[in-house]
């Protein structure tokens, strides 16, 4: 019965001209605003955790990371050359996806770091599961959230204009329409 009354409500607002009015323009905004809104919250992310990364002991997976780039790179560098090189590599991502200039080499940085991100699950998985594989801690939580970066960066990267140093152009028609 509840059911059948949302229903019938929901086909009420849905044929109302006012509300397809509205729909329109929610829809038009999201069309016109979404696509730097991601680009720039993406941005906001990778500038504020890179920055932290510039002082030891702010970042809450500083160990991780610096324990899984020692591994990757054979214990080649310190801690502090691990960390500033990040804060650097990350720093950067974060201000040329807020700036919207040189896409192609941002998103090629966002794309050569993202991956490394996941190591930590096979090198350090205690670090990662409070009960493997099911139930992930906080560090392990921050780097599957980079499961949802990656996506945003690809729908980025699909509209990088053609120049080599174009920032993003997003096409008025933007991939299927969702009903």
């Amino acid at each position: 019965m509840v059911r059948k009354k949302i229903k019938e409500i929901d086909a009420h607002v849905s044929n109302s001209s006012q509300f397809k009015k509205i729909d329109l323009a929610v829809r038009n905004w999201m069309k016109e605003n979404g696509f730097t809104m991601l680009r720039f919250s993406i941005g906001f992310i990778f500038l504020w955790f890179g920055i932290l990364k510039f002082f030891p002991g702010t970042s809450p997976a500083e160990e991780m990371v610096t324990g899984t780039i020692s591994k990757v790179t054979f214990g080649v560098f310190s801690d502090s050359q691990i960390n500033i090189g990040l804060a650097i590599w990350e720093t950067i991502i974060g201000l040329g996806l807020i700036l919207g200039k040189f896409m192609r080499f941002t998103l090629l940085l966002l794309f050569l770091q993202l991956p490394g991100t996941f190591l930590p699950v096979f090198f350090f998985p205690e670090q990662v599961f409070e009960l493997m594989p099911i139930i992930p801690t906080l560090k392990g939580q921050y780097i599957f959230k980079n499961i949802v970066l990656i996506a945003a960066a690809i729908i980025l990267g699909g509209q990088v204009g053609n120049k080599p140093s174009d920032g993003l152009e997003p096409e008025r028609e933007m991939g299927p329409q969702i009903n």
